[in-house]
């Protein structure tokens, strides 16, 4: 496995900033700064207190954690994680491309989305599959049924230890969702608790996608309702904005309840879906992504660059970038899969992507005249609205004209002939 980071100290464009300064006053004002997922519940004042950290950063951390790695079974991935605009790094991940012993020929891989912390999210990265392979349920026979059971099993299991061990040592009063897959010959395992989610691009298409735990689905705010909770402002008791997750033992202290009948169950849903040929890859991500890109957009998006480039980890830093940009103001993790059938680099695909970069450098040409026709000073930001505003074909399905934006700066830089944008340049895109 190969590791890499990409670090920029740069800053980021005025609306993004102001952007995250509006919803910052919001979160502030109505909920005295709670984070995105968890907010206090014994706050009842909207009275603003500055002395009350904010989860936003004034700018964003770039810097982006990538590796890759593969096995002998055709199965190769990379991840990348990036901090963004909070204030804590609260992702962590697993990624086992080969397991070991009589599962030799299975793969697990892991996104753990933490809130109010990085404590659970953290131990669960580093021992989830532990306990769910100590049940004795995951097995080389495949029996669906009796892996289900064990994954289903495991999950409970560990949360029932980190509850005893989080009063032991006085943990922080975090929580973490969990999605995952579990790989054997024959089937795939889809494994999710909260709201990250994982799908599988069949042939083209979204064929399996896990389904999101809020608080507000008629199943889940039953339980809740049943534990004595209510639904308030879509979150469990107007605080949780997930339904199931591991930790989060504020909302598990009922103790004569089952542990799936508490406020929060860490109870996960697993699902297998047996493997074709035509399985081309799996994404697995925390909800900074997918509160800024949908399904298909993503499968596609994806798909499109498989056939443009062949380093996988840089695909996934594509998708951390296009959803920065689109507005993600939260965590950001994901782990691509590919499978033997996944798509490849194609002479057809290049020359097109070719031609599209051509288009892109003269329409920049073109706008740049047209400003300076006017005895105006080019500028980056109404170069991207002209080019948003037009119509582009063979821009990359689900990314847009956003997902060139390297493209947009070299065109920029080339035409530009004073200096004085390149600060705005650098401002704008640089990561």
């Amino acid at each position: 496995m190969r590791t890499a980071r990409r670090a920029s100290n740069v800053e980021v464009p005025s609306f993004l900033r102001q952007l995250v300064k509006e919803t910052e006053k919001m979160v502030t004002f109505f909920f005295k700064g709670g984070t995105a997922d968890t907010i206090p519940e014994e706050e009842d004042s909207c009275d603003e207190d500055d002395s009350m950290p904010s989860p936003y950063l004034d700018r964003p951390i770039l810097e982006k954690h990538i590796s890759e790695g593969g096995s002998d079974l055709g199965v190769n991935y990379a991840l990348a994680s990036m901090q963004g605009w909070r204030a804590q790094m609260e992702d962590a991940h697993t990624c086992m491309p080969q397991l070991k012993g009589e599962l030799t020929d299975w793969a697990y891989f892991a996104v753990f989305d933490g809130h109010a912390g990085n404590t659970v999210a953290q131990y669960c990265s580093r021992n989830l599959l532990e306990h769910i392979l100590a049940t004795g349920g995951v097995k080389a026979d495949n029996n669906p049924e009796q892996v289900k059971e064990g994954i289903r099993q495991g999950f409970l299991d560990i949360d029932r230890h980190m509850h005893k061990v989080s009063h032991r040592d006085s943990w922080e009063r975090s929580g973490s969702t969990a999605a995952a897959v579990m790989i054997s010959p024959r089937y795939i395992y889809f494994i999710n608790c909260g709201d990250s989610r994982t799908l599988l691009c069949h042939d083209g298409k979204v064929v399996f996608y896990t389904e999101d735990h809020k608080p507000f689905n008629p199943r889940e705010k039953e339980r809740i309702q049943n534990a004595g909770g209510s639904v308030t402002l879509q979150r469990v008791n107007g605080s949780l904005a997930v339904s199931r997750a591991l930790g989060d033992f504020d909302f598990k202290e009922v103790e004569w309840r089952p542990q799936t009948e508490q406020l929060v169950s860490p109870e996960p849903e697993v699902c297998e879906v047996e493997r074709t040929p035509e399985d081309e890859f799996l994404i697995l991500a925390c909800d900074g992504v997918w509160d800024a890109i949908g399904n298909e957009e993503l499968c596609s998006f994806v798909r499109s660059r498989l056939q443009v480039c062949n380093d996988l980890r840089d695909i996934c830093a594509q998708v951390i970038d296009l959803c920065l940009y689109k507005g993600s103001l939260d965590n950001i993790s994901i782990i691509i899969i590919c499978f033997p059938g996944a798509p490849q680099v194609s002479q057809e695909a290049l020359q097109q992507e070719a031609a599209l970069e051509r288009h892109i450098d003269m329409k920049v040409e073109e706008i740049i005249q047209m400003i300076k026709s006017k005895k105006e000073d080019p500028d980056l930001l109404y170069v991207i609205k002209i080019l948003a505003a037009e119509e582009m074909p063979g821009l990359p399905p689900g990314g847009g004209i956003t997902s060139k934006r390297d493209c947009i700066i070299s065109a920029y830089q080339k035409h530009i002939s004073s200096k004085s944008q390149e600060p705005m340049v650098r401002l704008f895109y640089s990561n």
